[in-house]
C-alpha cells in the first residue's frame, strides 16, 4: 500500500510539472526550490522538538515532496530519476551495514559508526576523491553543525581529549586568548578569530559529553523565548514596555520566570 501511495505522489508531481499542470510548479528550478528544502527540514525538526507527532507526519510529507520535486526536475533534464534515488540509497544502506547483510560483526553503536566512516572513505577513494576524513563534511553546513561533524570525525580517528577536565582547561585558555586579543587593540579580526576558537571549543565540550550542540542550543533558544515573553507580560501588567523598563526591573522579572 505504501508503494502505491508513493507512486501516486510521483505521478502528481509529474502532472504538476507538465504543460497542463501548475504554472508555478513548472517555473521552479533546482536553485529556486532548494530554500524550501531547508525550510521543510527545520519544520520537521521543530515538530520533533514540540513532540507534535500529528504535525510531524505532515512535515515529513512536505519533506518527501521536496525529494520527489527535485527528482522530477532531474528526470526532465535526463540527469536521473526517482528510481535512481531509491536504488542508490538502498544499495548504500546494504553496503554500509555489513554487520547486518555481509556477515561482519558490530556490537556497539560506536563500532557501527566507525565502520560506516571507513566505508565512506573507501568509497571516496574508489571514486577518485580524496580519502581525507574531513572531506565528507560539506562546507555548506550551518557553522554549528559543521563544527560538530568536523570534531566528531577527528575524534573517531583518535584526535580527541581524554578527560573532561582537559577540555575545561582548554576552554579557559581560549577565554584568556580572547581577553588578550581585545586588550591588544589590533582591530576586530583577531577578536573574531578568538571568538571562533571559543565557539569551536564549546562545541567540542558538548560533543565530548555526547550531546548534540544544535539540539542543545535549540532547547535554550526556546527556553529564552518563553522566559522573555514572561518578562514582557510582567512589564505589560505594570503598564510598561521593555524600552521603558530598566535592566534591574527586567532582571527581577527574568528571575521570576526562571522559577516557574
Amino acid at each position: 500500500m505504501g508503494g502505491e501511495k508513493f507512486q501516486k505522489l510521483v505521478e502528481i508531481m509529474a502532472r504538476l510539472r507538465s504543460p497542463e499542470g501548475c504554472p508555478w510548479d513548472r517555473e521552479q528550478t533546482f536553485d529556486t526550490i532548494r530554500s524550501y528544502l531547508l525550510e521543510e527540514t527545520y519544520e520537521v525538526i521543530d515538530a520533533i522538538d514540540r513532540r507534535d507527532w500529528k504535525e510531524l507526519a505532515g512535515e515529513l510529507g512536505d519533506l518527501q515532496l521536496q525529494v520527489v520535486f527535485f527528482s522530477q526536475m532531474a528526470a526532465e533534464q535526463g540527469l536521473f530519476t526517482i528510481e535512481d534515488v531509491l536504488e542508490r540509497i538502498t544499495e548504500k544502506l546494504i553496503r554500509r551495514h555489513p554487520h547486518v547483510f555481509a556477515g561482519e560483526s558490530a556490537e556497539t553503536a560506536g563500532e557501527v559508526l566507525k565502520r560506516w566512516n571507513e566505508l565512506k572513505a573507501e568509497e571516496r577513494g574508489r571514486d577518485g576523491g580524496s580519502p581525507g576524513l574531513l572531506e565528507g563534511v560539506p562546507y555548506t553546513l550551518p557553522a554549528l553543525l559543521e563544527a560538530y561533524q568536523l570534531s566528531s570525525r577527528a575524534a573517531q580517528a583518535g584526535f580527541d581529549w581524554q578527560r573532561f577536565e582537559d577540555l575545561i582547561e582548554k576552554l579557559h585558555e581560549e577565554l584568556a586568548e580572547l581577553e588578550e586579543a581585545r586588550g591588544r587593540g589590533d582591530g576586530p579580526a583577531p577578536v573574531e578569530d578568538e571568538l571562533g576558537d571559543l565557539l569551536f571549543m564549546v562545541v567540542n565540550i558538548v560533543r565530548f559529553l555526547r550531546f548534540d550542540p544544535e539540539l542543545a542550543l535549540r532547547k535554550t533558544n526556546r527556553k529564552f523565548r518563553e522566559r522573555f515573553a514572561q518578562v514582557e507580560e510582567g512589564l505589560t501588567r505594570r503598564g510598561k514596555t521593555p524600552a521603558q523598563a530598566g535592566l534591574e526591573e527586567m532582571e527581577e522579572l527574568w528571575q521570576q520566570a526562571k522559577k516557574r
